[in-house]
């Protein structure tokens, strides 16, 4: 993932905004850092102003240090497990810049603050660095610890949610693939429907067609969203009973009944009118005189309960399609894709029936 690219998801809204604001998070955590100082600082400075004011012309001496371990002995000798070469560099640039903080201090920050320095010059602070060292460690690399943690766990959770991404993007690729078997499943079925009518040239063709039509409309366009309303399907749902009453005449037996306590609930488009589809084909297109399917939808409390019922053929050849074939396949991969761990799907298979139970927590 570049370093410039949106995490998704509004709860990842802090890692966003580290990202696409990099140098602000490095100010903010200066800005604390500055602000802080003073109040933990285990020197003699009695007013406040003068704290904040000689903590922050003393600043650079502990942002410089940090960012030259933290982006240049780290990565250049630490990672790459050059320890001697590291052991070196890190030593001799803390003797440099123990230097150039004493000096900072005693010329510029206390004469700035007001405060009373003594009069050294700068080949005595270089003689006497090894004093200056002790003192100097604690107070800037304490917070070259912090900022390199913060760095570290930045990235760590940086990558975890890479990975989150990654998996949501593949997830939503398979999804996709997944409908895009339904549609020419379900459309190569309902032809075959269309087909069958005007053999016999049938006068309800033409309402055959307008129905095409709609359901075409629907998983073309109104499928493209991850989630639909229920009462869509149940249009959806309607339509394909209507074409399948045409090419089965009084053979079919059916019943369909549902019920909403709310209007509004939602659902994975196509997955309710996939089993709706799995019956009709291993049932009404076996060789059985009649054939009986019972459909039940009800919504209720955030739970959803659909159960189809088909009568089948036991010396049905295509049998082994309620197990083999591509919708219940299908069906159950999008399940275990967009709502993993919320939903139950129970089959019971007799010789001369076939009935699912699928329940779903909205």
């Amino acid at each position: 993932m570049a370093k410039n690219q949106f995490i998704q998801g509004e709860e990842n809204a802090f890692w966003n905004f580290a990202v696409q604001n990099r140098w602000l998070t490095h100010v903010l955590f200066w800005l604390f850092v500055w602000l802080i100082a003073p109040i933990t600082s285990a020197d003699s400075i009695k007013d406040i102003k003068e704290a904040f004011l000689f903590r922050g012309v003393a600043m650079p001496m502990k942002i410089i240090p940090t960012y030259f371990l933290v982006y240049y002995l780290n990565p250049y000798f630490l990672h790459r497990k050059k320890y001697l070469q590291y052991a070196i560099y890190f030593l001799l640039s803390s003797w440099i810049f123990a230097i150039i903080y004493r000096f900072n201090n005693v010329h510029i920050a206390e004469t700035l603050a007001g405060l009373p320095h003594p009069k050294e010059s700068l080949w005595q602070m270089i003689q006497e660095a090894h004093f200056t060292i002790p003192s100097y460690l604690p107070r800037v690399y304490l917070f070259t610890i912090l900022f390199l943690f913060l760095k570290n766990y930045k990235s760590n959770e940086l990558k975890k949610y890479q990975i989150i991404t990654l998996e949501r993007e593949k997830a939503k690729a398979e999804l996709n693939f997944l409908k895009a078997q339904i549609h020419p499943h379900f459309l190569f079925n309902t032809l075959n429907n269309l087909y069958a009518l005007t053999l016999d040239k049938s006068d309800d063709a033409p309402e055959v067609v307008a129905k095409l039509a709609d359901i075409l409309d629907y998983m073309l366009y109104q499928c493209a969203e991850p989630q639909v309303r229920i009462h869509k399907e149940i249009e959806l749902i309607n339509n394909y009973i209507d074409l399948e009453k045409l090419r089965y005449g009084p053979r079919l037996q059916l019943e369909f009944t549902h019920s909403l306590d709310q209007s509004k609930a939602q659902i994975a488009p196509l997955i309710l009118i996939s089993i709706v589809e799995n019956a009709f084909k291993h049932g009404a297109s076996t060789a059985m005189q009649n054939v009986v399917i019972q459909i039940s939808l009800e919504v209720a409390e955030d739970q959803l309960h659909f159960r189809v019922f088909n009568t089948k053929s036991d010396t049905s050849p295509d049998r082994a399609g309620y197990k083999k074939g591509i919708g219940v396949k299908n069906i159950q991969r999008q399940l275990e894709l967009v709502y993993p761990d919320r939903y139950q799907w129970e089959v019971t298979e007799e010789p001369n029936s076939y009935e699912v139970n699928f329940r779903l927590n909205l």
